[in-house]
């Protein structure tokens, strides 16, 4: 059986360096096939209990969690917006965790990020590292790319972090 799985950015930039990033490390997979996900398509009210309570779960919710059964594992890479997630990740992760408390289904899970800045995401990462397990986070390892437009040119220039990457998706190709 061939193992699948999701990548998606913490992001609905549509010039995303997250999405850039998680796609670029999804290709460098060899044993398992993967499909990229867009937040864009998966936009949904701002959450609050009143909204749930009053309206139910949104379609677009309901689609992005029922996706998320159909893979053996994820990678994700994390915009940092003022050191945390940036919104529109949160706002479906605070959905989808409503109807399914173990959000990534303790499915092995590559955690990246990235940033123009030379911490690459380390705040949102470590929100992530804190916050994901108990969401049903498996997280097998993580990756952070620092200044990312010095850094990345379809692929990453620098061969230490590029070292660094392809030991971490082997790692966690080898979790799935």
């Amino acid at each position: 059986m061939n193992k699948k799985i999701l990548v998606f950015a913490g992001s609905t930039s549509k010039k995303s360096i997250n999405k850039q990033l998680a796609s670029y490390a999804a290709t460098k997979l060899v044993k398992v096939s993967y499909d990229v996900a867009d937040l864009n398509d998966y936009v949904a009210p701002l959450f609050s209990i009143d909204e749930e309570e009053d309206k139910g779960f949104p379609e677009s919710v309901q689609k992005f969690n029922e996706l998320l059964d159909q893979y053996d594992g994820f990678i994700v890479s994390l915009a940092e917006h003022n050191g945390s997630y940036a919104a529109a990740f949160k706002n479906i992760f605070d959905w989808v965790s409503r109807i399914d408390r173990k959000v990534f289904r303790d499915k092995p899970l590559l955690l990246m990020s990235t940033s123009p800045g030379g911490r690459g995401g380390a705040s949102v990462l470590e929100t992530a590292n804190s916050t994901f397990p108990h969401l049903g986070g498996n997280i097998v390892t993580t990756f952070s790319l620092p200044n990312f437009y010095d850094n990345f040119k379809d692929k990453i220039i620098d061969e230490d972090l590029r070292i660094i990457l392809n030991k971490a998706i082997l790692t966690f190709e080898k979790s799935i």
